[in-house]
C-alpha cells in the first residue's frame, strides 16, 4: 500500500526556508531580491536539460516525472504479515498438498508472492524458482538504477553548469569593465549560477537520488524474503520452523518485542 511521504517535501520546505531565512535576516527584502536572477536560473536549467537529453534516450527521459514521484510516496512493508501469509500457506501445503495452494491465488495482490507460488505448484526445482525470481529481481533492480541515473547525472550536471554561467558572467564584467553600470549584474550572474547550481544538486537531484535507492533496496530486500518463503512452502517445511527463519529477516526490536509477547502468553497459560 502506497503512502505520501510527507518527509520529501518536508525536507525540500526546510532546506529552502532555511536559505532564504539566511538571506532575509541578513540583507531584509531587498538582499532577498540581489538572490534572484533569471538569466543565472536559465544557464543552469538549460544547461543541465540540455546534458540530460544528450546523455540519456527519450525513452528513460519520458518515466523521468514518474521515477521522481516514487519519492514523495512509500510503501509500507508489512513484514510481519507476509511472514504470515506463508506460514498460512505452509501449514495449508503440509494437510492438502501443494495444489491446494491454487485456491489462495485470488486473495494473494503482490504477483511477485503469486508467481513463485504458482512456479511452486507446478513442481519447479527450487533451484530453478531460485534462478528465476532472482533474475526478475535483477531486472527491477536494473529499471530503478535507469530511473535514479538520470537524477544522479542531474546532480553531477547542475554544479557543472553553475562554474559554466559563472565563467559567462565573468567574461561579460571583464568586457565591459569600462560601464560600470554592467558590473553589478554580470558579477550576479557569475555568481548566482553556482549558488543555483549547488542549491538543485544538493537539496533535490541527490536527495531524490538518494531516496530512490532506499526504496529499491526495501524492495530488493522484501522480494528476497519472498524467495525464501516460497521455497519453504515448496519443500514441505515445517510451518513453525519457517515461521523462525523468516523472522530472522525482522528488525531485532520487533523480534524481541514478539519474543516477550510469546512469554507473555505462556505465562498467563501456565498460571
Amino acid at each position: 500500500m502506497k503512502k505520501f511521504d510527507v518527509l520529501t517535501p518536508i525536507g525540500l520546505i526546510i532546506g529552502m526556508v532555511m536559505v532564504i531565512f539566511g538571506i532575509v535576516s541578513s540583507g531584509g527584502l531587498a538582499g532577498f531580491m540581489a538572490f534572484v536572477s533569471i538569466s543565472s536560473l536559465l544557464i543552469v536549467i538549460g544547461g543541465v536539460l540540455g546534458a540530460l537529453f544528450i546523455s540519456f534516450p527519450m525513452s528513460d527521459l519520458k518515466s523521468v516525472f514518474k521515477v521522481g514521484r516514487q519519492a514523495f510516496h512509500t510503501d509500507e512493508q508489512d513484514l510481519k504479515g507476509l511472514i504470515e501469509t506463508f506460514v498460512s500457506l505452509a501449514e495449508k501445503a503440509r494437510r492438502e498438498g501443494l495444489l491446494a495452494l491454487e485456491a489462495e491465488m485470488e486473495a494473494i495482490e503482490d504477483p511477485f508472492i503469486k508467481k513463485g507460488v504458482l512456479l511452486a505448484i507446478d513442481g519447479v526445482e527450487p533451484e530453478v524458482i531460485n534462478d528465476i525470481m532472482t533474475a526478475e529481481i535483477i531486472a527491477m533492480e536494473d529499471r530503478h538504477a535507469k530511473g535514479r541515473n538520470i537524477f544522479e547525472k542531474a546532480a553531477e550536471f547542475a554544479p557543472a553548469w553553475g562554474m559554466i554561467g559563472t565563467l559567462i558572467g565573468l567574461v561579460l564584467m571583464l568586457k565591459n569593465l569600462n560601464d560600470p553600470s554592467t558590473l553589478g549584474p554580470n558579477m550576479a550572474i557569475a555568481l548566482l549560477t553556482t549558488l543555483y547550481g549547488s542549491l538543485m544538486a544538493n537539496l533535490f537531484f541527490q536527495p531524490t537520488a538518494a531516496k530512490l535507492a532506499i526504496k529499491s533496496e526495501k524492495e530488493v530486500f522484501l522480494k528476497q524474503i519472498v524467495i525464501e518463503g516460497v521455497i519453504g512452502v515448496q519443500g514441505g517445511q515445517n510451518p513453525k520452523i519457517l515461521e523462525e527463519k523468516l523472522s530472522a529477516f525482522l528488525p531485532i526490536n520487533e523480534r524481541i518485542a514478539e519474543k516477550v509477547v510469546e512469554e507473555e502468553e505462556e505465562g498467563v497459560l501456565n498460571a
